[in-house]
């Protein structure tokens, strides 16, 4: 963004009629009331408290942004940083960048290689800076990582419940991996795959939950835990070694081909829905 705090006020022009009834941000004897006009005015949240949520810096930078003519919401300019609005599904442009309102950050991520899901990379560029400033500046987070040599579906939020619930082993939600391998795939790599193989300094043998050839040299593995290194470990004790890994899919949901690497989008209410589903 261009940050020209400068600039005049745009005369003659107001903000669009205010939208209500999204989710509530504020007292909660409000919340309780049984007045609905009371409650869907105390929903909304006010402008600047809005480009604050999503990442456009501080409020009262913000409210620098809205007074000088900087801010439209869905295309009309507004320069009242106390006009209030519901956040999901808002359309806003602020300083010419185009955003779409989002009460919780919801991320799928085409991940390159090269990159390390990290906000303090040691080696490679961090998979943060993959990302536009605003939802870096809201602290998204990665849920789960994937190795810099990894390529594939990574999801990221700023929902710290919805990361946990992912992240669970008690879920056991598969992820599908696609493994190129360095020696042709047997059919006894395959079985031990799946009936179970033993790692070092684990207990028991790993088994995945599916595994299947899908070339000369390539295979599809699922997974429902995620130990360090655990694709390239498994592959290694069955009797080949891991020369490329994509991650395809988390639960029902899948990458889909037409998202370029390196490339983001929102996930859709369907898309969450798909992630739970043990496909």
């Amino acid at each position: 963004m261009r940050g020209a705090l400068g600039l005049a006020r745009h005369a003659g022009q107001r903000c669009p009629q205010r939208r209500t009834g999204g989710p509530y941000f504020g007292n909660p004897v409000i919340q309780q009331s049984s007045n609905p006009d009371i409650k869907k005015q105390a929903m909304a949240m006010t402008l600047d408290r809005i480009l604050q949520s999503q990442g456009f810096g501080t409020r009262r930078y913000c409210g620098d942004l809205i007074g000088a003519g900087l801010v439209e919401v869905d295309g009309t300019l507004c320069e009242d940083p106390g006009a209030r609005f519901e956040v999901d599904g808002l359309r806003l442009t602020v300083d010419g960048e185009e955003w779409i309102g989002h009460t919780k950050a919801y991320i799928l991520l085409n991940k390159p290689v090269g990159y390390e899901c990290s906000q303090r990379p040691r080696h490679h560029p961090s998979v943060y800076n993959l990302l536009p400033v605003p939802l870096r500046q809201r602290e998204v987070q990665a849920v789960g990582r994937l190795d810099q040599d990894t390529t594939g579906l990574l999801l990221l939020s700023d929902d710290g419940q919805f990361i946990h619930a992912q992240t669970s082993p008690k879920k056991k939600v598969p992820k599908v991996y696609e493994v190129t391998t360095a020696e042709p795939v047997t059919q006894e790599q395959v079985d031990a795959l799946v009936a179970g193989v033993q790692l070092e300094d684990e207990p028991a043998p790993i088994a995945a939950a599916a595994c299947e050839a899908t070339g000369e040299r390539s295979l599809r593995l699922s997974l429902t835990e995620g130990k360090y290194h655990q694709v390239k470990r498994m592959v290694a004790a069955a009797g080949n070694h891991v020369e490329a890994l994509h991650r395809s899919a988390i639960g029902g949901l899948v990458l889909e081909p037409t998202l370029a690497l390196g490339d983001w989008r929102w996930l859709t209410p369907e898309d969450l829905a798909a992630l739970t589903r043990k496909e």
